[in-house]
């Protein structure tokens, strides 16, 4: 299983989310760097672990609906240069295919910006798009097509409970599971609430594929040790 880190993104500073309020979002403060910068605050995640990909959310792009990439442009000045995980709040193909025009992108289309399924159904099969599926409690953010329309997600899909992201309450662990349950042989990635290596190991165990993490690593539950177990050294 990949452990990834997040960096969210508001005005050009990583923040801590917490429960997806994100109107209440203030600059991260965190023993890994002397600044909110977002050079800074991954080369400190970086020290926990080499990781080779980071998750950005641009919080202001998905807010506005102007979707851009440049939250990202500073992990480009990271060597080794990682991959980029990018919710940008796409909402157009021309968003969408602007973004991959960056081979270091792979984008992130996040369920609670779209419309409709034109955007998915345009660009389901490339490999590197990446489907989030968003909730707020039980309620499925995003149109409805999106979740009765399995046949037409992507290889990797996030299933994202916003309001665990931050909270420290352990994942969703059902919703994954009904997730897995028909999305056939795609990746499921886990996004909210994960608190230490025991969420980890029970993910792992129910064959998801991934997870995306923060507040774990900033606050030391989740050491470079136990990043190594599942991806690595």
């Amino acid at each position: 299983m990949l452990i990834i880190p997040v960096l969210d993104v508001k005005d050009g500073q990583v923040v801590r989310a917490q429960m997806g309020m994100r109107d209440t979002y203030r600059p991260i403060e965190t023993p890994l760097s002397a600044t909110p910068a977002i050079s800074n605050v991954a080369d400190g995640l970086r020290r926990i672990h080499p990781f080779s990909i980071f998750y950005v959310a641009d919080l202001d792009a998905i807010e506005s609906g102007s979707s851009h990439c440049l939250a990202a442009g500073p992990l480009s000045l990271l060597q080794p240069r990682p991959d980029v995980w990018l919710d940008a709040g796409f909402r157009s193909a021309t968003d969408v295919g602007q973004a991959l025009a960056n081979a270091q992108i792979l984008a992130v289309l996040g369920s609670e910006s779209q419309v409709g399924i034109d955007v998915l159904s345009a660009f389901g099969a490339h490999q590197r798009l990446i489907l989030s599926l968003d909730f707020r409690g039980d309620t499925f953010l995003g149109p409805p097509a999106i979740m009765s329309t399995p046949d037409l997600w992507p290889r990797r899909v996030i299933v994202m409970t916003l309001d665990k992201v931050g909270a420290r309450c352990g994942p969703d662990f059902d919703r994954l599971r009904s997730i897995k349950d028909i999305a056939g042989n795609r990746d499921i990635i886990a996004a909210g609430g994960i608190r230490n290596v025991n969420d980890l190991e029970r993910l792992s165990d129910m064959g998801i594929a991934g997870a995306l993490v923060a507040t774990s690593l900033h606050s030391g539950e989740l050491t470079g040790t136990d990043v190594s177990a599942f991806n690595g050294s």
